[in-house]
């Protein structure tokens, strides 16, 4: 038996995200095509006959730190490092950015066994390249293993955990093999919420929009949840909610819809928007809002 720590890391968006609930067998980090859509260290759980793979998935490592948010979405990506087995490092295309410079230091520092994922693969046609890229990168930094995946369309993701296994300690398992994250319902309720708005409102979404659960109450046979949408100005409450307040009303419907999956039952939902003038660079604000380095 074989179990430890992996840590997923990569720029914003390369879909670290995707290949955890991939791999999990279950959606427990939203995802959208929207950068920085992860906010939280969130845990998956993979459980097999070989052992167990605890995956970390963070924030995605980016430069900007002019506001608190972006600083804690840094720190947290960085924090992950500490007390991890191994590091998988998600890129996609067939290059490095200028900024992967900035991961390659963080990498060094760590001294962890690191395995290079190429995702998106199945955009790549020109297979010499392909080839080529794959040389360069081991000429470049020391890597475990490089394994090209599709996570969305699931390529290769089998190998991928071969490779993993291949480099974890052995030991027995961390957490009860029925479990698949660390987050508790109304956590994961709160997330995909904010999906919702995410994908509704596309390039409209205030970048400054979080949500929070005031009440939740389990009961036999319904779950009532009461949660706030919170933006930094009232332009943007009037976005969220939309003309004669549709939007507010897909987005519940939508988020309904997936809470009931997750739950098992009934849901009646209640949102509202409020506006907290500047929380997203308030530090006393993101702590009351649920931005903690747990």
């Amino acid at each position: 038996m074989k179990s430890g720590y992996v840590a997923l890391v990569g720029r914003p968006n390369v879909g670290k995200s995707t290949l955890m609930n991939h791999i999990v067998g279950q959606k427990i980090s939203i995802t959208s095509r929207k950068p920085q859509t992860t906010r939280h260290r969130i845990l998956g759980i993979h459980t097999t006959e070989h052992g167990q793979i605890v995956f970390m998935d963070t924030p995605g490592m980016h430069r900007d730190e002019k506001k608190a948010l972006n600083r804690y979405l840094n720190k947290t990506a960085d924090t992950t490092l500490l007390g991890v087995d191994v590091v998988v490092w998600l890129i996609d295309g067939l290059n490095f950015q200028p900024y992967d410079d900035v991961i390659f230091k963080k990498l060094e520092r760590a001294n962890l066994p690191v395995i290079l994922v190429i995702n998106k693969i199945d955009r790549v046609e020109d297979k010499e390249a392909m080839l080529a890229f794959l040389a360069e990168a081991q000429d470049r930094y020391p890597f475990a293993e490089i394994v090209p995946i599709s996570a969305l369309k699931k390529t290769n993701l089998d190998e991928l955990q071969t490779c993993i296994y291949n480099v974890l300690p052995e030991g027995g398992l961390i957490y009860p093999e029925d479990q698949i994250t660390d987050r508790p319902e109304r956590f994961l309720t709160a997330e995909i919420i904010r999906e919702k708005l995410t994908r509704r409102l596309g390039d409209e979404l205030p970048y400054a929009l979080t949500v929070e659960i005031e009440r939740f109450e389990a009961l036999p046979n319904i779950t009532k949840i009461y949660a706030v949408i919170w933006v930094e100005r009232s332009s943007q409450k009037n976005i969220v909610i939309g003309k004669q307040g549709e939007m507010l009303k897909k987005v519940g419907m939508d988020a309904r819809r997936d809470i009931e999956l997750l739950l098992g039952q009934k849901v009646f939902l209640q949102l509202w928007v409020k506006v907290k003038k500047g929380w997203s660079n308030n530090e006393r604000s993101l702590q009351s809002l649920g931005f903690s380095d747990s």
